[in-house]
């Protein structure tokens, strides 16, 4: 049996264009954090009772995994995500357009790991702004990059329980 193929138009890469919108838009963030608030918790902003805005450098992963390190980890993540953003961006080629779920999902990983490797390339940290906390326990602050990641792979997840129609 032959496999069909799907051309440039037919395929999932199409759906690079939301990966775009979320680099942009979380680079966009970035900046006015930086060049508008003072860096640190001192300088939080209290916007709820349960949300601030702050400016705080993450040198490490997610929960600040390895931030402690000499400085190796940065181009450890940054190799991490040109992978897993090659990987997605060749499952979106075999995937057609119209398989939306899975292709939105692969946009938003891809879009979030270019806006943090963005960071650590340019800046040598991640940029990060949103504090949620409940009474004195903060949940690690993180960016908008950070939010499309986790939307994404939990897309992925529940695309794993889902039935699927057989061929």
């Amino acid at each position: 049996m032959s496999e069909t193929t799907i051309t440039f138009k037919q395929s999932g890469v199409r759906w690079l264009w939301l990966a775009i919108v979320i680099f942009i838009a979380d680079i966009s963030i970035k900046l006015v954090v930086m060049d508008n608030m003072g860096y640190g918790w001192a300088n939080r902003i209290e916007i709820l009772p349960f949300f601030n805005l702050l400016y705080v450098h993450n040198y490490g992963a997610a929960f600040s995994f390895l931030s402690e390190q000499a400085g190796w980890q940065r181009w450890l993540f940054t190799g991490i995500a040109f992978i897993v953003t090659g990987l997605l961006t060749y499952w979106m080629s075999k995937l057609p357009a119209k398989e939306k779920w899975n292709n939105i999902a692969y946009a938003m990983i891809i879009g979030g790991a270019v806006g943090n490797v963005f960071d650590r390339v340019v800046h040598g940290f991640v940029v990060d702004y949103l504090d949620f906390y409940w009474g004195t326990y903060h949940w690690p602050a993180f960016n908008l990059a950070d939010m499309a990641i986790c939307l994404g792979a939990g897309m992925i997840i529940i695309d794993s329980f889902r039935n699927k129609e057989a061929k």
